[in-house]
């Protein structure tokens, strides 16, 4: 029983608002100090503090304790039990147990007349409102949701690869890495007529007795005889789907190619595009010229023209549901899984030169600084002048143009570089967030198998589109905003003091300064990264920066773009693969009387609310998708190189092991700890390491180490390494001791149950998080 607290004793309110008002750990010592708390007022608080964690309202370890992780205000989650009354409780998706502890708790909301779609139970998938509960929780759920939309019922099905026996019958692999290892068993009668190395599907049969269960093929969903079909894991296992609706197809049969009705005329505006080699649509062009006005010497105007989809794709139509469903297009290094039908995409929306094309175009008046002074929107019917390639067009810029580009050389590319000089100052002197990770890509030869992986360099023409880019996005959040229109912002929270407290603490061992004063502004992140420009620690700084900022997403509320350091930003330049960018076109064209295609007047703030709810939702899977065929597909590249050792980089810190990222493919493997010597290991959380208790040998995030791959999972896309590398030795000078209540886990040859749990679980959080603009 708790001690009786007497008058003088502080509210429960008052602690918790100190422990909210200091950014990551404090511990009772500090709270009792601040409160003047002596002696058996010490044990009270001890007590009180127990109970708040107990609770949710606070997250205690060992001694110290912080307010715990908040969650957005919509979010996805996993409806996983009832409470003793009986109401649904959920947990987040999506969330980091390692970095953040245990899940917090949601008690889903019920109304009496629920809406359609809205019914769930224990084991569904749904999108949720949700609500910090202001009075004390109750059963440790400090979190009420409201179901926004049931996303995915409770499964009984599997998603494999079928494998044969010689009795005609078969067993099946699961795909998910967290079910790896148990296999089904399917009988004769039950494979529907599937082949070695098919995908299928397979519902679970109930079973009595031991042994594995088993399992009845449902759908054969194709063969995956050679690594070009890897991707139909990710498209099946995720649920994205493939082949639109007969009334989406018969709307797509049934568009005719936009004309000048209704549109200024802009064909002879030598407008061009400057994409991938690769690329199937082209969904925006730009044209640069200096500005003729004298007070404006040394200005430019610059346009950008984005495909007119909305022209197409009509609120309520076919079309827009299908597009809504898909959210955006996933890209998969053998296939792109399209937002809209081809002819749509690749058609009748692509800017293709020497075709007329609607377009949606914002004119924007840039000053000598690089500051945009204004701009206009205009419906248009254009005509690109050419299509370009990064490299293409750069190559030009530096001397070496070729028949394409020769022609344009003067009149087009060189003020565009010019006008993208000129904006480059505006955004230097922004100083948005800098962080430099280079991105792989996947390189396959034409039967589908790995050819190689590759770094495409970042090229000065990959700057000037992203930058013009931005600047539409800009104009286009400003116009509707000025206009008072709904609308989806593009959001990039700024991290929590949590995590910029870590961060201070992890930079304090390598004895670098993080000086926060005032507002946190992406320029306190850049003085520290370029401190260790061209420096062994460059890349550890920039992963552990990288894992303390938030993860974009949009939002009908605007609180604006941290990474960019914006205040108001909108996804506005890729309408053809992104439905949010439809959205925002089509409140363009309301805001300014455009024609057909606008907004409803129907769309309210909080139905785009749901709307972009949903929209981020989907842009996670297809990450996550994307990612996992990535992994998939080196792992077949690896699969036949058991023993061969690589050079990689400690890429993940954990209380399982390391994660390696191998230097020449990119490729993620998991070094579990108990396989890294024979001594006890301490998890050091701020110095993102794993420290001998004896030697002080340490492995560290960031660290150039040897491996030898010891296990390859193609169909998980799972490695396993085993560590050669020597861990180093700090000075004892610079030796510190591991952070209070470190993970201590022994290394040794045979696991036990709890080291199994934590390899299973840690595969979550093995990857840092990212955002994008």
């Amino acid at each position: 029983m708790a001690r009786q607290r007497d008058s003088d004793f502080p509210s429960t309110e008052a602690i918790v608002a100190f422990i909210r008002a200091h950014p990551g750990k404090i511990g009772t010592r500090e709270i009792a100090r601040e409160f003047g708390l002596k002696n058996a007022d010490r044990a009270v608080l001890k007590q009180l503090l127990r109970e708040l964690a107990d609770e949710g309202i606070i997250k205690k370890s060992g001694k110290e304790v912080a307010e715990p992780k908040t969650l957005p205000a919509t979010l996805l989650a996993d409806i996983t039990s009832r409470d003793s009354d009986g109401e649904l409780l959920a947990t987040p998706a999506e969330w980091d147990e390692v970095e953040s502890g245990e899940p917090p708790k949601i008690r889903i909301h019920i109304p009496r007349r629920p809406q359609l779609g809205t019914a769930a139970g224990v084991g569904d998938r749904a999108l949720l409102r949700v609500e910090k509960l202001d009075e004390r929780a109750r059963d440790g759920v400090a979190y009420r949701g409201r179901i926004i939309k049931v996303i995915d019922h409770a499964r009984t099905r599997v998603l494999g690869i079928f494998r044969k026996n010689p009795d005609g019958g078969g067993r099946l692999i699961p795909v998910d890495k967290k079910q790896a290892g148990r296999e089904l068993n399917i009988a004769k009668s039950d494979t529907l007529g599937a082949e070695d190395g098919d995908l299928v599907s397979v519902d679970l049969v109930r079973s009595r007795g031991f042994g594995p269960a088993s399992g009845k093929v449902k759908e054969r969903l194709g063969s995956l005889a050679t690594e070009k079909a890897i991707s139909l894991i990710a498209i099946h296992a995720h649920d994205i789907p493939q082949a639109f609706s007969r009334d989406a197809l018969r709307e797509t049969e049934e568009a005719q190619p936009t004309t000048l009705k209704g549109r200024e005329d802009w064909r002879d505006v030598p407008l061009v595009t400057i994409d991938p080699p690769d690329a199937k649509d082209h969904d925006d062009a730009v044209h640069a010229e200096e500005d003729s006005d004298p007070n404006s010497r040394g200005g430019f105007i610059v346009n950008v023209a984005i495909a007119d989809v909305a022209f197409y794709v009509r609120p309520g139509s076919a079309l827009d549901r299908d597009a809504l469903l898909r959210g955006n297009s996933v890209y998969f290094p053998d296939r792109v899984v399209p937002m809209l039908p081809e002819r749509i995409s690749n058609d009748l929306c692509s800017l293709v030169p020497g075709q007329p094309r609607g377009a949606l175009a914002v004119r924007m008046v840039i000053g000598p600084d690089g500051r945009k002074r204004s701009h206009t929107f205009h419906r248009i019917l254009m005509r690109s002048a050419a299509k370009l390639s990064y490299a293409q067009a750069q190559a030009a810029i530096d001397g070496h143009p070729d028949d394409t580009t020769g022609p344009l050389l003067s009149p087009i590319l060189k003020p565009l570089y010019a006008a993208y000089a000129c904006v480059k100052r505006a955004r230097d002197e922004r100083d948005p967030l800098d962080l430099d990770l280079p991105e792989r890509k996947i390189l396959l030869k034409p039967d589908g198998t790995v050819d190689r992986v590759v770094v495409p360099e970042r090229l000065d023409a990959h700057k000037l589109i992203e930058e013009f880019m931005i600047l539409a996005n800009v104009a286009a959040a400003e116009m509707l905003e000025k206009k008072s229109l709904p609308l989806i912002y593009r959001v990039h929270d700024e991290p929590t003091l949590e995590k910029v407290h870590a961060l201070q603490e992890f930079l304090k061992t390598l004895d670098l300064p993080f000086a926060k004063a005032g507002a946190l502004r992406p320029t306190v992140f850049n003085r520290v990264l370029t401190q260790v420009k061209g420096h062994d620690a460059e890349q550890l700084v920039n992963e552990v920066v990288l894992r303390s900022q938030a993860q974009a997403e949009y939002s009908s509320e605007n609180y604006g773009h941290f990474g960019l350091n914006l205040r108001r930003y909108a996804h506005f330049t890729s309408p053809i693969r992104r439905y949010a960018d439809l959205v925002v076109h089509r409140a363009l064209i309301r805001a300014l009387g455009l024609g057909e295609g606008a907004l409803p007047e129907t769309e309210t703030s909080e139905a785009l609310s749901e709307v972009a709810a949903q929209i981020s939702v989907t842009e996670r899977r297809a990450m996550k998708a994307e990612r996992e065929t990535a992994d998939r597909l080196i792992a077949h590249f690896l699969a036949d190189r058991i023993g061969a050792t690589f050079q990689g980089r400690i890429s993940g810190v954990t209380r399982a092991g390391l994660f390696v990222k191998l230097a020449d493919t990119g490729a993620d493997g998991l070094i579990p700890i108990r396989t890294l010597g024979t001594e006890y290991f301490n998890y050091d959380e701020i110095r993102h390491a794993l420290i001998g208790t004896r030697s002080g040998a340490m492995h560290r995030l960031g660290d150039v180490v040897d491996v030898r791959l010891v296990e390859a999972a193609p169909v998980a896309g799972a490695l396993r390494f085993e560590l050669l590398s020597e861990g180093q030795i700090p000075s004892r000078g610079r030796r510190r001791e591991p952070a209070r209540g470190a993970f201590k886990a022994k290394a040794t040859s045979q696991p036990g149950a709890r080291g199994r749990k934590k390899d299973r679980k840690s595969g979550k959080s093995k990857k840092g998080k990212s955002w994008k603009t």
